[in-house]
């Protein structure tokens, strides 16, 4: 099948296909005479997996890494159930963040009137202008720490 039909198939866009693709983590589609992308129904079993363990927020290394262990049939379900445990724990730190995030705009919000002025108390906090504040303004999940 085509890269289309496999997407239908999968719920995985083209692109996402190509992107799979050229990074590894699905093996490079045998190409038609025409040279068109040909999948096979292990193909979009395999875009499936990859589709659904990306709606649980794994990351491609680690769905390269849960593909590894689904592939091997020796291997021992604790190693899955580790991987999992240690996701949910990125996930519960990745929640606790986004509370702190929208309680620091809360109050940020809390403190400008929101009226015709220049004037804003948000913009002034989050450019630092009052000595010594913590506005407990975390960077988000894969920001570049400055």
């Amino acid at each position: 099948m085509n890269i289309g039909q496999a997407s239908r198939e999968s719920g995985v866009s083209a692109k996402m296909i190509r992107y799979y693709e050229q990074n590894g983590l699905i093996p490079v589609a045998d190409r038609t005479a025409a040279g068109y992308r040909d999948y096979s129904g292990t193909d979009v079993h395999m875009l499936r997996f990859i589709r659904r363990a990306r709606d649980l927020g794994f990351s491609v290394a680690e769905i390269n890494d849960l593909l590894g262990l689904w592939r091997d049939e020796t291997r021992q379900s604790s190693e899955v159930k580790r991987l999992a445990q240690q996701h949910v724990k990125d996930l519960e730190r990745r929640i606790n963040d986004l509370q702190g995030m929208v309680e620091t705009l809360t109050e940020l919000i809390g403190c400008c009137r929101g009226d015709d002025r220049p004037h804003c108390p948000i913009l002034k906090r989050l450019e630092g202008e009052q000595e010594g504040e913590d506005l407990s303004v975390r960077p988000r999940a894969g920001a570049v720490a400055r």
